[in-house]
Formats: structure tokens, C-alpha cells, sequence
């Protein structure tokens, strides 16, 4: 597996996390507690992928859900975090893992795998979270729509927003994130694909994967570059949203600058 990378963060820190093992390939997106607690979301983010990445170091062939399930009872752990508790840091898993000629591809959270061979272009992603708080999605889109973008208006459309969201997070009609319930973990989105389906992939996290679909942008294209290209891609999504796109009118989001992370994948088997 050959894998290019590269990370921009939206602001002073950044939460995306990045690792990769002989051949597999692990994003992770950290988001913050609603409630401040003794962990913030980058250091979750990174307990959770070097526990599943050592995993799949010391394991190649592990089942997937037990290893993040492992994973996110490791980094709940230190310190502990309360489950059910809405006052714990999360995160999104993203896995792609070669093993015995397939191709394992698991999404936990909103940062998708775009994949494909010579003829078609497909993604896997996990959409559960925007089916719940419609009407306060809905809410703060318009606030962001009619120029209210970043502003005391819609923090208080956010938060409304977020605090609803929260009371589905990890339930069985809800939607499912690393956080501090290791069950989390069995209820990804999983696709096993032979080699005929995939030829490349290119990971990433919402941050970046949400410009490149607005500004359309081709998938197949960006498997196909070298860190140095990853990197440059970032820096001109990150100038979309600082010149064309400030107020967050034609692609309505959280924050002007989310962290942004890609790994491209070529060669897998």
C-alpha cells in the first residue's frame, strides 16, 4: 500500500489525526466536548489512532470494530471519561485495510472514503448525524445563508443545533462517534471490496472532503498526488474559504477554517 498524506489546521491547533501501518490507512477527525472537560479533542484523537494503529501493527488481520472498540476504551480511559455523559471529547474513524486480496473500509462519523477503479468513482460515508435536528440544521443554515455567518447569531443557532444533536449521540435510534462508549465501534459503516472494485482511495475529514465536493474537484485526480500536491490541495481549500466563501453563504458550516486532512491511496494490493 503506498500512501501520501498531508494535514492544515483550521485555526491555532488542529484536531485531525493521520496514521498508517504496512497496509492500512487510519483518519481520524477530533470534535470538541460541549462541555469543557480535562481532554480535549486532539488528544483524544491521537490515543485513539495510535491504540488502533499499534493494533493493526502487532494484528494485520484484526477485526476492525474490535479494534476501535479497544481503541476508544483505551482513550477513554486516560482520564476517564463518563459515558452518556455529553461532557466527553469525540471522534470520527475512518480505516482502510488490505488483507488477504480485499479491501476492508470501515466509517465511523462523518469523514468518508472516496474509491474507485478505471470506470466509476464511489464513496463510503456515514450520514446518520444529519438526520436528527432537522429543524435546528435547518435554522442555522438560513442564519449562515442570510449573512450571519461567525457572528453572535449563529453561535447561538450552533449551540442550539449541537445540544440537540447530542441528545442522539451513541443510542440505538441515534447515531454512533468515538466517544467513551467502546459499543461505538460495532456500529460503523463497513464495505469489503476485491481488487476489481478498487484501485485507489483517498481518505479524508469533513473539512476538506465537504470543499472538494463544492468546488468539484476530481477524486480520481487527488489519489493520485504526492504529499507535496495533498499539501497544496489543502492550502487552496483553506483560500476558498478566506476569499470566496468567508461567511459560509455558499457551503454553510461551523467555523470559517475547519482542520482539513487527506490521505491518498494508490497500489493498494
Amino acid at each position: 500500500m503506498k500512501v501520501h498524506t498531508a494535514t492544515l489546521a483550521g485555526g491555532t491547533t488542529n484536531a485531525d489525526r493521520v496514521f498508517f501501518t504496512d497496509n492500512a490507512v487510519i483518519v481520524l477527525d477530533g470534535a470538541s466536548a460541549h462541555e469543557p472537560v480535562d481532554i480535549d479533542p486532539a488528544t483524544y484523537a491521537q490515543l485513539l489512532g495510535e491504540t488502533i494503529a499499534d493494533q493493526l501493527d502487532h494484528s494485520p488481520t484484526a477485526d476492525l470494530a474490535r479494534v476501535v472498540r479497544t481503541g476508544i476504551r483505551r482513550a477513554a480511559a486516560r482520564p476517564p471519561l463518563t459515558r452518556g455523559a455529553r461532557t466527553s471529547p469525540s471522534s470520527t474513524v475512518s480505516i482502510l485495510r488490505t488483507r488477504d486480496g480485499l479491501a476492508d473500509l470501515y466509517v465511523l462519523g462523518d469523514s468518508p472514503i472516496y474509491y474507485g477503479n478505471g470506470t466509476q468513482v464511489c464513496h463510503l460515508v456515514d450520514d446518520r448525524l444529519s438526520t436528527f435536528a432537522v429543524p435546528e440544521r435547518d435554522h442555522y443554515v438560513s442564519e449562515l445563508v442570510a449573512g450571519q455567518g461567525y457572528n453572535d447569531h449563529h453561535r447561538v443557532a450552533l449551540a442550539e443545533l449541537q445540544r440537540e444533536q447530542s441528545k442522539h449521540r451513541n443510542t440505538f435510534d441515534g447515531y454512533w462517534i468515538a466517544e467513551a462508549d467502546p459499543a461505538a465501534a460495532d456500529h460503523a459503516i463497513t464495505a469489503r471490496l476485491d481488487p476489481t472494485s478498487i484501485t485507489w482511495a483517498v481518505l479524508a475529514t469533513d473539512g476538506a472532503a465537504d470543499i472538494i465536493e463544492r468546488t468539484g474537484q476530481s477524486w480520481t485526480d487527488i489519489a493520485q498526488y504526492d504529499a507535496s500536491r495533498l499539501a497544496d490541495l489543502l492550502e487552496g481549500l483553506h483560500q476558498w474559504e478566506a476569499m470566496i466563501d468567508p461567511q459560509g453563504r455558499l457551503l454553510p458550516r461551523a467555523k470559517r477554517h475547519d482542520d482539513k486532512t487527506v490521505a491518498a491511496v494508490l497500489h493498494l494490493f
